[in-house]
């Protein structure tokens, strides 16, 4: 577990690559009751204008805040964390999946003791989670 005297402003965290399959998608409607068939039915989501089923945003998310629950050592030390939805994440249909490519860095130090994390979840070099952010405190 890190601890507070052990960061700096400018501290970046350990990257993650995280790969998102079909199966997780399943497993993820299961679970959020998100059964929209832009996630499981590639002719639906075309008609739509998708390039293919997409990702849950959500599942995304939660993928990505991990980058900041891993480097603090403790899922409860996050106590904020936000994100817009930039981009959908196509997930094709083989045994590879998407590669969502996630790195964070530690962009100030709050009155309460308290660190901004931002968060970067990149899909093909492109952003697919704006103004990601988490507000953590480290012991």
């Amino acid at each position: 577990m890190i601890r507070a005297s052990e960061v700096s402003v400018g501290d970046e965290l350990p990257p993650l690559s995280l790969r998102i399959t079909r199966a997780d998608l399943v497993r993820y409607a299961g679970a959020s009751g998100d059964l929209n068939p832009i996630h499981w039915s590639d002719r639906f989501a075309r008609e739509v204008g998708l390039p293919g089923v997409i990702a849950h945003g959500m599942l995304t998310m939660g993928l990505a805040g991990r980058i900041v629950t891993q480097w603090a050592g403790d899922p409860g030390a996050v106590l904020e964390y936000g994100v817009r939805f930039g981009r959908p994440v196509p997930v094709p249909d083989d045994d590879e999946g998407a590669l969502v490519e996630v790195t964070g860095k530690v962009t100030k130090v709050l009155e309460d003791g308290t660190f901004k994390v931002n968060v970067t979840a990149s899909f093909e070099g492109k952003s697919v989670l704006g103004g990601a952010s988490a507000r953590v405190r480290l012991p």
